[in-house]
């Protein structure tokens, strides 16, 4: 059993199809073209030059002049919130 696909034969069919596919098209278009409103992602402690010290309660990292060391963390220490130990506001 074949059926044929039914074609729109009246001016409102048509224009109800122009429709839906000008708003398709019209929503693609502005999702491509519209600005991500993606800020910069926010800065951590360690991003943070003017922090020599910080924590996050499992391991303590320290800035030198020309990279990071960061102690070993606990092996059942969880993670908190890093903060900033030591600055440099010179």
């Amino acid at each position: 059993m074949s059926q044929t696909p039914h074609r729109p034969t009246s001016p409102s069919e048509r224009l109800a199809l122009a429709g839906i596919a000008a708003l398709t098209l019209v929503t693609v278009l502005i999702g491509a073209l519209a600005p991500g409103g993606h800020g910069p992602a926010p800065r951590t402690v360690a991003d943070d030059p003017t922090c020599l010290e910080w924590s996050d309660g499992c391991q303590v990292c320290k800035r030198w002049p020309d990279s990071v060391a960061c102690s070993l963390p606990g092996i059942a220490c969880e993670p908190g919130v890093q903060r900033c130990l030591i600055r440099n506001d010179g």
